[in-house]
């Protein structure tokens, strides 16, 4: 009877054994399961974003005038093409599958000049031989008959159908430029007798009619060139380009009282001619095309207290450039070449995404459609129309991880600035800021929290009494269960306005503490025996606990007087105005006292079970052959427990990665790379945390927050790994203690 309980028992125990085994294996399975499915999503998410562009010719249109052309366009839909011809007329071509027709537009005079904004406006000036001009532009209706969308194209004059006086003398306009900014605008010309007007046209609406007249100011453009071969307004009105071959003439027009030439300029490349100029979306650079196949990005730059036109960047099309369309809200542009070939270029990228050879000649002219998904192309086989597929251009390797130029900048740059208020803004997209400013983070964190943390576990485990160690463990362990929200909320609002009033006393406390302990300990050692053995074994520690209070206190006290004597009562103006050192309130050191403070529970836990796993007979055996006790633990316990001091460590810089709550509440969130304790810093997982929830699905921003995600999860990954391979080399190491 025995025999069979001790068989049933075995039995069943085998059972419990085999399920255990395979629900913990089955476990692990589905953690590595899990892991391997977050790294193919964060991919699946990301890789949009280094797929290259691509043109797809849908559609040609034949053209049957041998009229010039002024400008070409699509419409938002990417369903109507229309063109503006030299002599006035616009017409409308169908790009879908339909059979639709439309209405041309002609305008009744005798046309002279004409001329095109930037292309998010979209009109066209047309001068006259009296000295007049016309502003029209293409106007797009839209309708839902029987549930589907059409749309009506027709003629608009935004600044009115009646011409608008240019020159007051009444002569014949031979070249124009033209921008509009809401009620303003601004026509510079060059009449046929070789004088420069500018005139600058105010809306003011009439008080009885409601209706809106145009009162022109006039003034004379100075030291105009001889040959004038491009003008260009830009859409803000502040300054008028005058291009002379290789030479760009820049006026500032802001005030048309007193229009001013500031500076002239050589923007060719060597050996090479200027061919044509256009404004970046923006009107903050002007890419400049050369006949030796070369397109270059200028802006302003301040230099010297100065700003100077400056040469940024350059770029290869292949060939004799022939005309340039920019994009209507991003920083791209495409180029039509000599050789028949379309080349699209982004000056933030700063490389050639995509270049096709048109095979029907060269583009004489090309225009983006609004959402950049079409390309128009004239040719001498007509309108081309292509399907563009440059999703993001914007993010590359190189504008990830490398210094940028960006435009207003004076010199490349680490930049992270994803939005603006500006739909021409240029994003900033630079993951080193924010990864620099995790790498800070982690560091400050650690160096308050590592060095308290393990010397904590470390008399924990192998001096403290065991009647102390059963209140001290479950009180540093459960500091862990503390919400991180709780952290940030009381770093940003109490602990970082404390240490700003204060900090004198908060340097002080870090100066005066280690020296309050050793002065403690020394006395402590010179106090009678007697008086010692009152104290139980192991519970010496108590004594610094009202030593940290009475330093701690002493110094916020004195804060005030510290401050008065030696920073003329102003430590934070000291700092600035003296050391050049700039203060923010939530900065670096209030993030390393809150993220340590979630830190050291960590650190302490793993690290105290593995010192005081250490076993007994190891460090018996020490003690027995004459070692003090700190040489026991310094050459015996730390080394045999280095494995699980180390994971504890790694564990709590894991932590301090990944740590989202209090460095998103306790610093000013601004992604700079700056070492100092005394500003803040961006990390990854706050800037996801702070953006995601304002970024459109599918955008650049979206993907790369996503690519932010991924980099933190290697950033993990790889410390993680470094920890275990370290945690078994040093356990093979010291196993045979």
């Amino acid at each position: 009877m025995t025999q069979s309980v001790s068989f049933n028992s075995s039995a069943q125990r085998q059972i419990k054994d085999r399920l255990t085994r395979w629900g913990v294996s089955a476990g692990g399975i589905v953690v590595l399961l899990a892991l391997i499915l977050i790294f193919f999503y964060l991919l699946y998410v990301v890789a949009p974003i280094f797929y290259g562009a691509s043109l797809e010719k849908l559609k040609t249109i034949p053209l049957h005038d041998n009229s010039s052309t002024i400008a070409i366009g699509v419409e938002e839909q990417n369903e109507i093409a229309y063109r503006f011809n030299a002599d006035g007329r616009l017409r409308f071509f169908n790009l879908t599958d339909g059979q639709r027709e439309f209405d041309d537009y002609q305008l009744e005079a005798n046309i002279t000049a004409a001329d095109r904004t930037v292309p998010n406006q979209g009109l066209v000036a047309y001068a006259t031989e009296q000295g007049e001009a016309y502003v029209v532009a293409p106007k797009f209706s839209v309708s839902y008959p029987n549930d589907k969308r059409l749309i009506t194209p027709s003629l608009a004059y935004p600044m009115g159908d009646a011409p608008l006086s240019i020159d007051d003398q009444g002569h014949a306009i031979t070249k124009l430029a033209f921008e509009r900014e809401e009620e303003s605008a601004v026509f510079a010309a060059i009449t046929d007798d070789g004088r420069g007007l500018l005139v600058r046209l105010e809306a003011e609406e009439d008080m009885f009619s409601e209706s809106l007249e145009w009162v022109a100011s006039r003034a004379t453009i100075p030291s105009l060139s001889k040959t004038v071969d491009q003008m260009l307004v830009t859409p803000d009105l502040r300054r008028l380009y005058i291009r002379s071959g290789n030479q760009l003439a820049n006026y500032n027009i802001s005030d048309i009282d007193d229009v001013k030439l500031t500076s002239v300029d050589f923007i060719n490349s060597s050996n090479a001619n200027v061919t044509n100029v256009a404004l970046l979306t923006g009107a903050s650079s002007l890419i400049v095309a050369n006949d030796n196949g070369k397109v270059s990005q200028w802006f302003d730059v301040a230099k010297n207290g100065a700003r100077k036109l400056t040469q940024i960047r350059e770029f290869d099309a292949g060939a004799n450039i022939l005309d340039i369309g920019v994009e209507y809200f991003r920083k791209g542009f495409a180029v039509g070449t000599e050789d028949g070939a379309i080349s699209i270029f982004h000056t933030t990228g700063g490389g050639r995404l995509v270049r096709e050879d048109t095979n029907s000649g060269n583009s004489l002219s090309l225009a983006f459609s609004p959402r950049a998904s079409g390309l128009l192309s004239e040719t001498a086989a007509g309108l081309e129309f292509y399907h563009v597929d440059n999703e993001h251009p914007e993010v590359t390797w190189r504008a990830l991880w490398s210094k940028i130029w960006y435009e207003g900048y004076p010199e490349p740059q680490y930049v992270w600035q994803s939005t603006s208020a500006s739909d021409d803004f240029e994003p900033k997209l630079s993951l080193v800021p924010i990864s620099f400013g995790t790498i800070k983070a982690a560091l400050y964190a650690m160096l308050f929290a590592a060095p308290i943390a393990l010397a904590g576990a470390i008399y924990t485990a192998y001096f403290m009494s065991p009647s102390l160690r059963k209140v001290v463990k479950p009180t540093v362990e459960i500091m862990e269960a503390l919400p991180t929200v709780i952290l940030g909320f009381l770093a940003g609002l109490w602990l970082a306005p404390l240490i700003e009033d204060n900090l004198p006393g908060v340097i002080a406390i870090m100066l005066l503490l280690p020296i309050g302990f050793l002065a403690t300990a020394f006395a402590w050692s010179k106090l009678p025996k007697k008086l010692r053995q009152m104290m139980p074994e192991g519970c010496d520690v108590l004594v610094l606990i009202p030593v940290v209070i009475f330093i701690g206190w002493g110094c916020i006290q004195l804060s005030p007087m510290l401050e008065a004597w030696m920073f003329d009562g102003d430590a934070r103006l000291y700092l600035t105005n003296e050391l050049g050192i700039n203060f923010d309130q939530r900065n670096s050191m209030v993030v390393g006292l809150a993220m340590g403070f979630a830190v050291i529970p960590t650190i302490f836990s793993i690290a105290e079970d593995a010192i005081f796993s250490v076993p007994k007979h190891l460090s018996n055996g020490s003690l027995a052959l004459g070692a003090t006790p700190w040489q026991t633990l310094t050459k015996v316990v730390i080394l045999t427990a280095s494995p699980g001091i180390f994971s504890a460590v790694m564990m709590g810089l894991g932590r301090a990665v990944g740590e989202t709550m209090i460095v998103l509440m306790a610093t000013g969130n601004t992604p700079v790379m700056d070492w100092s304790i005394f500003q803040g810093m961006r990390t990854l997982a706050a800037n996801i945390a702070v953006e995601m929830p304002e970024s459109e699905v599918g955008s650049s921003h979206y993907r790369v927050l996503f690519l932010a995600a991924f980099v933190l999860f290697v950033f993990t990954f790889i410390f993680n790994t470094i920890a275990e391979f370290v945690r078994q080399r040093l356990r093979e190491k010291y196993s045979s203690l």
